[in-house]
């Protein structure tokens, strides 16, 4: 049946599909149509005029498209034009739209500054303009008018709004997302009387106050909480969030809060929390499954508890740079973790074996603490999915298991700065992720697929002669150090399969012989070669790594070689 016979259709979903070109003329003939959803295609080009000709249309949905003019004129109830390709500024005729109820034009390239013309809506329940390149002072007669308003939406924006101290907003919203706003310095009051709040994102907001206590005992309970990159001070003693937390990078004080028992995504990173872990892992009403738990950078002291049995769903944990002792608890192997990063903590002893029955394992960093005894064989035998090792920095011997060589998608290997002897493994040639594109089929990404893990998902990397901390680049990064340690012999030539390997540091080791000439067939963004026992020539193939892009010292030699 052609769409010509269907003038009495109310209602046309073609979302979600590979639609391309302009939106087609033809719906003109589809007089009576209310709803016309049409996103996540490739639609492009201009808006038809018979979309402004449809007078009972009330809900259309462009988002996620190509569409790059505005349409603001038609007539509705609803409108959706997020994640498309306008620009310029939000046109005044919007406040016209007096019955427009929900208007979402974020993830655009809007400019110019929020338009008064929005306190002309006040049948507004719904505005996002997140995403965008908004500027400017918003004031509050922006919002006088707005007295239906549940949702305000207007993050990563360049926008300033700081209203007279006793102004009371006149709606009460459900979410309010003001991240990357200019909020500070004081910590908005006009929160104080919102009743229904569940989700609120004040992150990157200019806020350098304290934390006030009415905002921790407001009769509502989150569902989602982010406060992140302010300045905010201050004691927390508990914190009524159902779902997501995110406080990182303040200033807060005291022992670690306590948390709602199904709480699912906890961040407090780089703050000045102390005292035990106890009280929030051993907590014996934790319900739910806790996803994702980043503490990284505070003053945490004391061992890590062995009572993890109610963590079972938990797949990130982030304990790095802290004042944490004692050895990794056996309960931990029994989670299933994609990421355990104990970074630069006091923690000693041997790995324990339950660690090897964390068969997710997509990154596991235990750098810079004091951890000794041989590399565990487990590690290259179970855990198939790494793609990123890092026990540098601790007080590690033996040899190199050649089990390591069967982690088809390692991209990052750090072994630097132990006491690890022997040689180095010619199998290292079957690290696939190192020598081939097309075997790097990560791990990482299809995790970190969700936001919420993208926030959690960080690690440092030494290369280049500087730390680096990577994060949704990391599956792009392919490194291999296992420098100042004991090991002997000369290179393996079968290196030199690892073409895809940006950076490699040998240094500081007892390895003699000749330069393989197969290392320049790799695409070396940083090579270290230093403090060794290397003899004869450079080889020639050298010529060939046009991918250097440090200093002079990208390629480091013993000095009776060469110093470039």
């Amino acid at each position: 049946m052609s769409i010509f016979g269907l003038q009495g259709l109310l209602s046309i979903d073609l979302s979600s599909n590979s639609l391309e070109g302009p939106i087609p003329d033809y719906f003109r003939n589809i007089s009576f149509l209310e709803v016309l959803d049409l996103s996540g295609n490739s639609l492009n080009s201009s808006t038809p005029n018979s979309l402004f000709s449809l007078n009972h249309l009330q809900f259309l949905n462009l988002s996620s498209n190509e569409i790059d003019q505005d349409v603001s004129e038609i007539l509705l109830t609803h409108l959706s034009l997020a994640g498309n390709n306008i620009s310029g500024p939000i046109p005044l005729s919007i406040g016209e739209l007096s019955s427009l109820k929900f208007f979402d034009v974020s993830e655009n390239q809007l400019n110019g500054t929020f338009p008064q013309c929005f306190g002309q809506l006040k049948s507004l329940e719904t505005l996002d303009l997140g995403c965008n390149q908004l500027e400017g002072v918003v004031s509050e007669t922006h919002f006088s008018n707005l007295t239906r308003l549940t949702t305000l939406a207007a993050s990563q924006n360049r926008l300033r709004f700081q209203p007279n101290s006793s102004w009371i907003l006149p709606f009460q919203c459900r979410i309010i997302k003001l991240g990357q706003w200019h909020l500070g310095p004081k910590f908005p009051r006009w929160l104080k009387f919102q009743k229904n709040l569940s989700v609120l994102d004040m992150s990157d907001a200019g806020i350098s106050d304290i934390l006030p206590t009415w905002f921790l005992n407001l009769s509502t309970q989150f569902e989602y909480l982010n406060l992140s990159y302010n300045q905010l001070t201050g004691w927390i003693s508990h914190l009524n969030v159902r779902e997501f937390v995110d406080l990182r990078s303040n200033r807060f004080t005291g022992p670690l809060p306590r948390v709602f028992p199904a709480l699912k995504f906890l961040m407090l990173s780089n703050n000045s929390f102390s005292g035990p872990l106890f009280e929030l892992v051993c907590n014996p009403l934790r319900k739910g499954p806790m996803e994702c738990l980043s503490i990284k950078g505070n003053l945490l002291s004391g061992e890590i508890p062995d009572c993890w049995n109610h963590w079972r769903g938990l797949v990130y944990l982030n304990l790095e740079n802290n004042n944490l002792t004692g050895k990794i608890p056996p309960s931990l192997g029994h989670l299933n973790l994609s990421v355990l990063n104990l970074r630069n903590n006091d923690m000693f002893g041997e790995l324990p074996s339950t660690l090897q029955l964390s068969t997710s394992l997509i990154i596991l960093d235990l750098s810079d603490n004091h951890f000794s005894g041989s590399v565990p064989t487990w590690i290259g035998d179970k855990l198939s999915k790494l793609e990123i090792l890092s026990l540098r920095s601790n007080s590690f011997d033996g040899h190199i298991p050649q089990k390591i060589c069967q982690l088809q998608s390692l991209r990052i290997l750090d072994l630097g700065n132990n006491n690890i002897s022997g040689s180095i493994p010619k199998c290292f040639s079957n690290l696939s992720a190192m020598a081939n594109k097309s075997n790097q089929n990560s791990y990482m990404f299809q995790w970190s697929i969700t936001l919420t893990n993208l926030f959690c998902m960080r690690t440092l990397l030494v290369l280049k002669g500087r730390v680096d901390e990577y994060s949704t680049t990391l599956g792009l990064v392919t490194s291999m150090c296992l420098s100042i340690n004991r090991l002997i012999g000369e290179i393996p030539k079968e290196l030199g399969s690892l073409v895809e390997l940006q950076s490699l540091n040998l240094s500081g080791n007892l390895l003699i012989g000749n330069i393989p000439d197969e290392i320049g067939n790799m695409k070396l963004e940083s090579l270290d070669l230093s403090m060794n026992q290397l003899n004869g020539e450079i080889p020639s193939s050298f010529s060939n790594l046009n991918f250097l892009n440090h200093k002079p010292t990208t390629i480091k030699f013993i000095d009776k070689l060469c110093e470039v």
